[in-house]
């Protein structure tokens, strides 16, 4: 999940305690961070564990791979993504190193500044609403694409090869997320430029590191509460120590498993809306444990804000009517997290 793209309001507290600090000094977790009995806590029952839907990139059959796996999941993971495991250890380790520094140093990235919340930097989530309930988690937000729209001021100087390792991986993602969108295109029988097309060569991607701290309570908070994705695709490089993510599928919660050093490709309601319900954006959240802390990066690649989506003309016939209306990405934006933080889906809005 990311934030929104504009949006710079004051926060209801600008003055919380990160969620690393209360970990770290052994403290249960307050009442605001206590999912309630009817948001479905992570103890209300076991879930089922499988392993994601394994796509192999270039080989013949990956477009029906991608089309079956996301029509099933909605996501999938990639092992022969061409990105070294000796490369994705250092980024991992760099996340892992920022959030391990002292809340002096991490705080001179803050959100928050002059008393208000913004969507980039180090922060947790912002408060908008008397009663809403908080993720225990901290994070990194950044903007990453296009090049000359990044606010170097909020990226890390410490660890000193973060900026240049994020800056090769964001390379590096972008070139992934056009082979993958052009299989996905092909595999719903579309131009395989459709979505390529849509984004342009500057389309937006956000880089959020995720530190989830352990939690003496782990039955009673989530790390991230159950969401969609406001996304076209988003690429997830999971803990490869710790597990966390678990997906809603067939009514019920599965606890994802992935191979070392796999990439998650997750689709998000932009997705949805056009392919026309072909694919589903998946509700995930992640839990926590009770002993071991837990980092993920999340790089979130969407539509522009001005840009207007809808659902391809390919995919309405007498067969499938048009499920979704044409949107206005920044509009669906303010809407998703109008209702992201109520708990709620944004894409029954954007339906007929």
């Amino acid at each position: 999940m990311d934030a929104p793209m504009s949006r710079v309001v004051k926060s209801m507290s600008t003055e919380r305690k990160m969620v690393q600090e209360r970990s770290e000094a052994g403290e249960a977790p307050p009442i605001e961070y206590i999912v309630k009995e009817s948001q479905c806590p992570p103890n209300a029952q076991p879930p089922l564990t499988a392993p994601l839907p394994v796509v192999h990139l270039g080989q013949p059959d990956e477009a029906e791979e991608i089309k079956t796996a996301l029509q099933s999941w909605g996501m999938f993971q990639v092992i022969d993504h061409g990105m070294p495991p000796s490369f994705l250890d250092e980024l991992g380790d760099v996340a892992r190193a920022f959030f391990k520094l002292p809340v002096e140093e991490k705080q001179k990235y803050s959100n928050i500044r002059d008393g208000k919340f913004g969507i980039e930097g180090y922060g947790n989530d912002e408060v908008i609403a008397e009663g809403q309930i908080l993720d225990w988690t901290d994070r990194l937000f950044l903007l990453v694409q296009p090049e000359d729209q990044r606010k170097l001021e909020l990226w890390p100087t410490n660890p000193n090869s973060l900026r240049d390792v994020l800056h090769e991986y964001t390379r590096k993602t972008k070139k992934l997320v056009k082979n993958v969108l052009k299989t996905t295109a092909k595999s719903l029988e579309l131009s395989e430029d459709f979505f390529i097309s849509h984004l342009g060569d500057k389309f937006s991607i956000f880089a959020r590191f995720n530190y989830y701290p352990c939690c003496l309570k782990p039955d009673l908070v989530l790390g991230l509460k159950p969401h969609s994705d406001r996304t076209l695709i988003t690429v997830i490089l999971p803990d490869k120590d710790v597990e966390g993510l678990q997906v809603m599928k067939d009514g019920e919660w599965i606890k994802v498993t992935t191979s070392p050093h796999a990439l998650i490709f997750n689709i998000g309601d932009q997705m949805e809306i056009m392919s026309n319900g072909m694919f589903k954006s998946p509700v995930h959240r992640v839990v926590t444990s009770p002993d071991k802390d837990r980092i993920s990066i999340a790089m979130l690649c969407a539509n522009l804000p001005e840009k207007v989506i809808g659902p391809a003309d390919e995919l309405v016939n007498d067969m499938r009517p048009r499920m979704y209306k044409n949107v206005k990405v920044k509009d669906y934006t303010e809407v998703f997290f109008q209702r992201f933080y109520q708990g709620k889906r944004a894409i029954d809005w954007a339906q007929f």
